[in-house]
């Protein structure tokens, strides 16, 4: 019995060499071909993976080059870095160079620098930075002419799920104050303290904005 096994298994066995043999006379050039291909898409990830990672470390170093420039004064030649890297960066850094470049000028100009903001978002970056660009926008805006436009933009970031809603919460408030309008400061006020996930360092400033709107408008003296 066990040498029957013993022939059966030795049978099958040669059996699946013939069979492998068969495929491999059949497909070998295939087989070959196919195995060419996963190299070389292997080869070729690797590769790509290198020039992403040379460009970013480029990047970065260019990005602080900007930076240095600007902290030394020079303005002019940390924004033509900044500039280039708006074109011919990877994708991360051409949006950090667009933001710092819509501050720089928002310092100089408000107007100019809502204006691009608005640019930033509306050229289709993602939501959450959308979002920012134009939290941004609207508080240059606030003391400028056109505060008006300023006010429905950050109410609409100012919803209860959106990432930005405690700045848009807190210029909201602080608007409504400058207006003289206490009772709107105060809602935007209990907002903030009612949401959990309220920063601490902006709980702390919230005492004194509460003081304010308690405090009600100045009397005049006699």
């Amino acid at each position: 019995m066990a040498e029957s096994n013993e022939f059966i298994r030795e049978v099958d066995e040669e059996y699946r060499r013939d069979r492998i043999a068969e495929v491999w006379r059949r497909y070998n050039h295939l087989i070959v071909g196919l195995a060419v291909l996963v190299v070389a898409a292997v080869g070729g990830w690797r590769y790509w993976q290198h020039v992403e990672r040379t460009r970013a470390e480029a990047a970065a170093a260019r990005y602080q080059e900007a930076l240095r420039l600007d902290q030394d004064g020079k303005g002019e030649e940390s924004a033509q870095i900044l500039r280039g890297l708006t074109t011919d960066s990877a994708a991360g850094y051409r949006l950090l160079a667009r933001f710092r470049l819509a501050a720089e000028t928002g310092q100089r100009d408000a107007a100019e620098g809502a204006k691009a903001y608005d640019a930033l978002a509306a050229d289709g970056v993602p939501a959450v930075l959308q979002d920012l660009a134009r939290l941004r926008a609207a508080m240059l805006r606030l003391d400028t002419a056109e505060a008006g436009a300023a006010q429905p933009a950050l109410e609409r970031i100012a919803t209860p799920t959106n990432a930005w809603r405690h700045t848009a919460r807190e210029m909201l408030g602080l608007s409504a104050l400058k207006r003289g309008d206490y009772d709107g400061a105060g809602r935007w006020f209990d907002q903030i303290a009612a949401d959990r996930e309220t920063p601490q360092a902006l709980r702390s400033r919230l005492e004194i904005y509460s003081a304010l709107v308690n405090a009600g408008p100045a009397q005049a003296t006699q």
